[in-house]
């Protein structure tokens, strides 16, 4: 806008009611027909200086923000005498913001006044924070159990971060801001598979949101509740190509149980229970979309913010007697049967491990589940199928009856389904799910495991203590094999079966541990022994780059009471997969993570290699360019240690273990000895 009148000199009246002064800048601070941002408490305000017309310099201060599309006028110029603003051209005062006839629509300007030390500035007294439609979410959510949020600030979210901002003064949550919105993801869904209960992820509109979907993926398909919070573009632009305007409720349909869009006449506080109810109770991902204008929406004292109370009841389910005789029967009738255990046991696996020590059957897990068992249990097989051991594949091959707890047939596992199944899931679509079973049962797995003890015991089956017997002995030809695979050496970096050796003597019992995609997850399932790890990966998505941002999620589970807290976070990933979050070490760093992530770095994908190979192509575009990781990691602000040789491994691994603080061991390891 162009104009030749006269910008008006006129000096702001003081504001009415309470005031105070501020200092905003030094009088020789500013050059003479500039103008710049400066913030005063909650306030951002443009502070001019322009030359009077005695030659001593004259200052104005008004709102930052251009009232037609919010430019910032600090950053605008004086020209003709006139501060224009910088998005669209339009002018105004520098002493009071008014602008040239006819208009009157400027920004709110304030007295000012020159002093020895400064330039001084007359504020109204700051009201107290209103309580806000986003305050009343926050505290809902916080009601459900939320303590942790995932996430990333930014301009279409920033109402509801104030809340959370709040929430986190109050010392009811705990806030981490991550790099990429994807490892949020990833990390409440960690959390979720960890412990069962909700944490939160947090992104902008548009690109920020649809960051959220891989990880969120992973919580859907291996039943981990989250619950996903979506910034949007202002209400009365959405839908009509507005920046970052993207359709989210349509992007979210697919990996989402529910999703909403807040809108200003909502019920608030009941579309979070919903949220928080559907995530907890489907075991899915639940999802809200905040329009930028209805998160600073007023929210009176008077509305309650809602919680759990009434809402949930227990859904524990008892075998019905029918299908439970049929199974004592058909337990009395089998010679060798195998437990194979899955994720979906870890709440009745306690039950589960006694109802196979009553009959002395052998146990093998999934490879999700590994560690549910120890492998030091006298009845403990490993991990069954492309993941797992000899033994547990040779008790399969033996089994003359499998009985499967909370195990979803993935043809991952092997599980031989020509042979007589007794199948215990509490999710009715899971039973039979991919062929016909001989007895599915519909039960909580700890009440199943109970249920048949007892029945076996009442109807006097014998144990089988020759099946402990051939377990040991399997054990014994396994490491043996193992021990001879530890001597392998190309000259091309260190064995798996070295490096596990070492992580299952060393990695305590207790550790939380995230394994990421990729050869060397194959090799952690057939050579970690666990005993006594919680094991997490990304099971049914499969998705290469979880285990770093898993062990955020792993690491904001240990710090809240119970039987999580404290437990040393050790995650596991090969290079491919480490490279897609590796900047999230700077996110380890700022919040002073202690976790410790062992890299195997082969410089290639070797699994796709591997692929390659099996399929008779040649290897293409599967080597990788990468820096020396333990060096990286330092400039990050994470200790670093890089490991070339055998002799190395151990030190260094104990090292980074008693690390205060979060560390990284990169391990050169050979792409082809797995």
């Amino acid at each position: 806008m162009s104009t030749d009148a006269t910008p008006s000199r006129t000096e702001p009246d003081l504001p009415e009611g309470d005031y105070s002064w501020h200092r905003l800048i030094g009088v020789d601070d500013l050059g003479d027909n500039r103008a710049m941002s400066v913030t005063v408490g909650h306030e951002t305000l443009c502070v001019t200086r322009c030359a009077g017309a005695d030659g001593t310099p004259d200052f104005g201060a008004m709102d930052n923000a251009c009232p037609h599309q919010g430019g910032p006028l600090g950053e605008g110029s004086i020209e003709s005498g006139w501060l224009r603003c910088p998005w669209h051209g339009y002018d105004f005062s520098p002493k009071n913001g008014q602008p040239p006839p006819p208009f009157n629509d400027g920004p709110q300007a304030y007295r000012t006044e020159v002093r020895d030390d400064g330039i001084y500035v007359a504020l109204p007294t700051e009201m107290t924070r209103p309580r806000t439609v986003s305050d009343l979410m926050v505290e809902t959510m916080i009601n459900w159990g939320v303590t942790h949020v995932f996430g990333m600030v930014g301009h279409s979210n920033l109402g509801f971060a104030d809340a959370i901002r709040a929430a986190t003064e109050r010392g009811e949550l705990t806030y981490i801001g991550i790099r990429h919105e994807g490892a949020a993801a990833f990390a409440a869904s960690a959390y979720g598979k960890l412990t069962g209960n909700l944490a939160a992820c947090f992104a902008i509109a548009g690109p920020g949101s649809t960051n959220l979907l891989t990880g969120l993926y992973d919580a859907q398909v291996d039943r981990a509740p989250v619950l996903a919070l979506s910034g949007q573009v202002p209400s009365k632009v959405r839908g009509r190509g507005a920046f970052q305007d993207v359709d989210l409720s349509a992007g979210f349909a697919a990996v989402a149980r529910y999703s909403a869009i807040v809108q200003a006449g909502s019920d608030h506080a009941e579309l979070m229970n919903l949220a928080c109810k559907t995530a907890l109770v489907e075991r899915d991902v639940a999802h809200l979309v905040l329009p930028d204008d209805v998160q600073t929406l007023p929210a009176t004292d008077s509305v309650v913010a809602g919680g759990p109370t009434g809402r949930v009841g227990s859904r524990a389910v008892e075998p019905d007697p029918a299908v439970l005789s049929k199974a004592v029967d058909i337990l009395g009738n089998a010679e060798r049967p195998l437990i194979v255990v899955g994720h979906g046991a870890r709440d009745g696996i306690d039950d589960v491990i006694a109802f196979a020590e009553s009959i002395d059957a052998p146990v093998a897990t999934t490879f999700k589940a590994k560690g549910m068992i120890s492998d030091t249990h006298l009845l403990a097989c490993g991990v069954l199928g492309r993941s797992g051991t000899p033994i547990a594949s040779w008790f399969m091959n033996e089994s003359d009856l499998i009985v499967a707890f909370g195990v979803s047939f993935s043809n991952h596992t092997g599980i031989s389904d020509y042979k007589p199944i007794l199948q215990v899931d509490f999710d009715p679509m899971s039973l039979g799910r991919f062929h016909p079973v001989t007895v599915p049962m519909l039960a909580d797995v700890g009440a199943a495991a109970r249920a048949l003890t007892g029945g076996c015991s009442t109807a006097r089956h014998s144990p089988r203590p020759q099946l402990q017997q051939d377990v040991a002995q399997r054990w014994r030809i396994w490491r043996e094999e193992k021990a001879s695979r530890r001597s392998d050496d190309r000259g091309e970096g260190l064995n798996a079966a070295t490096v596990f050796d070492a992580l299952s003597q060393l990695v305590p019992a207790d550790a939380l541990m995230p394994v990421d995609v990729g050869n060397h997850a194959y090799s952690f399932g057939r050579y970690f022994e666990a005993t006594g790890q919680r094991v997490l990966m990304s099971g049914y998505l499969g998705s290469i780059g979880f285990a770093l941002p898993a062990a955020m999620g792993c690491w904001a589970a240990s710090r809240n009471s119970g039987e999580l807290e404290g437990r040393p976070v050790v995650s596991v990933s090969g290079d491919g997969g480490f490279g897609q979050y590796a900047m999230e070490l700077t996110t380890l760093a700022k919040y002073n993570m202690n976790i410790t992530h062992v890299l195997l770095n082969n410089f290639e994908l070797g699994k796709i290699s591997k692929e390659q190979r099996a399929a008779e192509f040649d290897v293409w575009q599967t080597s990788l360019h990468n820096p020396n990781f333990a060096e990286f990691a330092n400039l990050c602000g994470v200790h670093g240690i890089r490991v070339s040789e055998p002799s190395e491994l151990s030190d260094a691994v104990s090292e980074a273990l008693s690390h205060d603080g979060p560390a990284l061991v990169e391990i050169i390891s050979d792409p082809l000895l797995v």
